[in-house]
């Protein structure tokens, strides 16, 4: 009996917030008014997605440096316009057209319906998850880099990268199994240190720039032996810029963590026009502050450090900013930053974890293309950590060797939001936006090629994800085909009617699928139902019909309109986007109704069985007399409680 407590607990525990989550997703939980009251000013939401967004500044001038050489900060101004004038544009038009956390995806969703819409949802889910997954082990990774070459402790950790890594992927996950409410108050500490800190780094790297003008000039030498005029250097930082991608990370983030934006008392769930002014200050003032320390970073780090140092096993590699806190400012005060850098790599990991408990739970259940549980927190974060050790062994907590992943993962996702905010413009008849965003989504189309042809790795990487969503997605799909599948049932006047009316007497349906719908079809229907099944003339039935909608949803309402045909045939009328599922639910909805048992007639379906299921799999259609059955039989486990199924 303890054991048996004991399980029922843990399991209540794992699955807290699940009846929540399944009720917002349906539309049945509050909002608007309610989260403009609870949820947090922007600039403290801010920090959240700054966790992501500013603790690149860890890594991104080494990898820059590696990337383009003594182009990094001309290669840094072309990638800040972009941001600006591109990434900044898109995202806010993202904010308004999808303030509920889902972003661009959502966007692309509702342009395309059916399966299409479905995979090619899923594949922007695999780079979604590229992009976060690998925001969580590559911000790790460098966490542990900074804890590694510290002076103090690198005798000490030297060659358990590693494991490190792992340990502190493990720390992030139990810091969501716990809870994660108090995640902004962190947030905010850590980034106000944490930019503190890179703002006395910087400044010292500045003055010692312009204390010792030689290292301009020999900077400015340097670059025209290797390259030549101005336009030559130009022209190379515009091919080199897409390998500084990584520094757009925080926009996606950026949308994802907007419901937690404080919204007007007014706002509802349809015009949440207060959280969108917030989100779009938040995403603003993350690109402004980023954009200076970006430019900056890169300008100090270039000239100030030995080209070698950034090189695998340099002492700069991986940690630019945090080599020249030591090399200026003394190892006190950069110990004092490596602890920073730590804590906020670190936790830079909560807000892609985040965005994909934000994320993953909004499409995969909904489509059948994950188990309930996984709209519940905390079986996901144990999915997504376990994910996040597989690819830091994989990578054996190389920065370097995730980069390409991660930017992949980025540019993929903020082009298909180019495309997304192009498309909305040209259908507002936007002529101006239009233009301006099919621009940007030229440019973001040549970053992403670039980047793929320049590190393939990436896209590789992402395709794994793909797959691996794709292959467990369709397993899931199976394994559910027979569950119920609707979520509520609600019949018109004239349907309770007809119901109410049958309900003292047996209750016959007949399953009939519509033509041509005269008054031959259901005449001769009724004559061959009857006679197959020995139904007497003087008993009443009524005919169910289902039109198949989208047969790639999952789950769905069913509304029950009822009407009389002909003078004289009473006809239940249903839209699902599966004949049978809709049909079992219906026929449990009227027995508890009625407190009866009702009797369903099929014909039998010509043809082969497997044929017939994969048409019921993709289309909603095929057998659907033993599909019935076996749906009925997996929602009520009492047989002498489940309805009647009759095939002749």
């Amino acid at each position: 009996m303890a054991i048996s407590t004991r399980s029922t607990r843990l399991r209540a525990w794992m699955l807290e917030g699940l009846t929540d989550q399944m009720k917002q997703e349906r539309g049945q939980g509050q909002e608007g008014g309610e989260q403009g009251q609870h949820g947090r000013p922007w600039w403290r939401v801010m920090c959240l997605t700054g966790l992501d967004y500013f603790s690149t500044l860890g890594y991104q001038p080494g990898i820059a440096a590696l990337a383009a050489g003594l182009l990094s900060p001309l290669a840094t101004i072309v990638l800040v316009v972009l941001t600006l004038l591109g990434a900044l544009p898109v995202y806010r038009r993202v904010a308004e057209e999808s303030p509920h956390g889902e972003g661009s995806i959502a966007m692309l969703e509702r342009l395309l319906s059916f399966w299409k819409g479905k995979l090619f949802v899923l594949t922007l889910l695999g780079f979604a998850a590229t992009d976060f997954l690998i925001t969580i082990t590559l911000s790790a990774a460098d966490a542990t880099a900074h804890l590694v070459e510290n002076p103090h402790l690198t005798s000490v950790l030297s060659g358990h990268q590693l494991v490190i890594t792992l340990i502190m992927i493990a720390l992030l996950g139990a810091v969501f199994l716990k809870g994660f409410s108090e995640a902004i108050g962190v947030a905010v500490v850590l980034v106000g240190a944490y930019l503190t800190l890179n703002v006395v780094v910087m400044a010292v790297g500045l003055w010692q720039v312009i204390s010792e003008p030689h290292v301009i000039t020999d900077w400015s030498a340097a670059l025209t032996t290797q390259h030549g005029n101005p336009f030559m250097m130009i022209a190379i930082a515009l091919v080199v810029f897409p390998k500084l991608a990584l520094g757009l990370s925080g926009f996606e983030t950026g949308v994802a963590v907007m419901p937690h934006v404080q919204g007007d008392p007014d706002d509802t769930p349809d015009k949440p026009a207060g959280r969108i002014r917030g989100a779009k200050k938040l995403l603003t003032t993350a690109a402004v502050i980023m954009s200076v320390f970006l430019i900056t970073s890169s300008f100090i780090t270039t000239l100030l450090i030995p080209a070698d140092e950034f090189k695998p096993g340099g002492a700069a590699n991986g940690r630019a900013l945090a080599y020249l806190a030591h090399e200026h400012l003394g190892s006190t005060f950069g110990t004092v930053y490596d602890v920073a850098t730590i804590l906020i790599l670190w936790f830079a990991g909560s807000s892609a974890m985040a965005g994909l408990l934000n994320l993953m739970p909004r499409y995969l259940p909904r489509y059948g293309m994950a188990p309930h549980w996984a709209r519940a927190l905390r079986p996901m974060v144990i999915v997504f950590t376990l994910v996040a050790f597989l690819v830091t062994w994989l990578f054996d907590a190389d920065v370097d060797a995730q980069g390409g992943a991660y930017a992949t993962g980025v540019l993929v996702l903020i082009t298909s939001a180019a495309v997304a905010v192009t498309i909305a413009a040209r259908r507002a008849r936007q002529r101006g936006w239009t233009l301006a965003f099919g621009l940007i989504s030229v440019v973001f189309v040549y970053t992403t090629a670039v980047n793929v042809v320049e590190r393939p790795d990436g896209v590789k990487i992402g395709a794994c994800f793909i797959a691996g969503i794709m292959a467990l997605s369709l397993l899931s799909r199976l394994a559910r085909v027979f569950e119920l599948r609707v979520t509520d049932v609600e019949l018109d006047d004239m349907a309770q009617r007809f119901v109410r009316d049958t309900a003292n007497r047996t209750i016959r349906f007949i399953a009939n699928e519509p033509d041509s719908r005269d008054l031959a079809e259901y005449r001769d229907k009724v004559q061959q139902i009857r006679a197959d099944n020995d139904i007497p003339a003087a008993d009443d039935v009524l005919f169910v019909e289902v039109t198949v909608l989208d047969p790639s949803e999952f789950e769905s309402g069913l509304r029950v309109r009822g009407e009389v045909l002909h003078g004289r045939y009473r006809v239940l009328t249903l839209e699902s986007s599966t004949v049978p599922n809709a049909l079992a639910a219906l026929l449990l909805h009227v027995r508890d109704e009625t407190g009866k048992r009702p009797h369903i007639y099929f014909e039998w379906t010509e043809g082969n069985p497997f044929a017939h299921f994969l048409r019921f799999f993709l289309f909603g259609q095929g057998e659907v007399a033993p599909v019935t059955r076996e749906v009925i039989r997996e929602a009520e486990p009492d047989r002498a409680r489940r309805p009647h199924v009759h095939a002749g």
